[in-house]
C-alpha cells in the first residue's frame, strides 16, 4: 500500500477562482455569519496575514461599503434609464404629432407629407380584382 497523503488539496492543485462572477447571496450570508461567529472566539490566532480579525473586519467594511455605493449607483441608473425612456417617448409623440400637422396642412398626397416619412397617396398600388376563372363542367 502507498502511504496516505494528509494534505491532498496543495496549492497547485486547487482550481481557480472565478473572480468574474458574482457569489450568491447565501454564500454572503454564511461568511457574514462565520464572521461575526469568530468574534466570539477569545483566543483566535493566526499567522496567515488575509485571516486575521483586523484584515477580515476591513474587507468586510470595504465589502459592504463597496456594495452601497454599487446600490446607489444602480439606482442613478435606473433613474437615468428611466427619464431616457420618458424622453425618447416624449420625443417620439412630439414627431407623430408633427407628421399629423403636415399631413393634414399640406395633404396625404403631398411632396411635404413624403419628406417626413408618410407614403404618398397617389404611390400606394390599388387592389386589382382577380379574374375569375369560369369552371366548364
Amino acid at each position: 500500500m502507498g502511504t496516505l497523503n494528509m494534505y491532498p488539496y496543495t496549492e497547485t492543485s486547487m482550481p481557480t477562482q472565478d473572480t468574474t462572477r458574482r457569489l450568491s447571496r447565501q454564500t454572503i450570508i454564511q461568511d457574514t455569519t462565520s464572521l461575526h461567529g469568530l468574534q466570539t472566539i477569545n483566543n483566535y490566532a493566526t499567522t496567515r496575514a488575509d485571516a486575521t480579525e483586523d484584515s477580515l473586519q476591513t474587507a468586510y467594511q470595504k465589502m459592504l461599503t463597496l456594495q452601497q455605493i454599487e446600490n446607489e449607483k444602480l439606482a442613478l441608473y435606473r433613474a437615468a434609464t428611466d427619464a431616457a425612456r420618458l424622453a425618447e417617448w416624449e420625443f417620439h409623440n412630439a414627431v407623430l404629432a408633427m407628421k399629423e400637422v403636415v399631413r393634414g396642412q399640406y395633404g396625404s398626397d403631398s411632396d411635404q407629407a413624403q419628406a417626413v416619412g408618410f407614403k404618398k397617396k397617389s404611390d400606394r398600388k390599388r387592389p386589382s380584382r382577380k379574374k375569375s376563372i369560369a369552371i366548364a363542367s
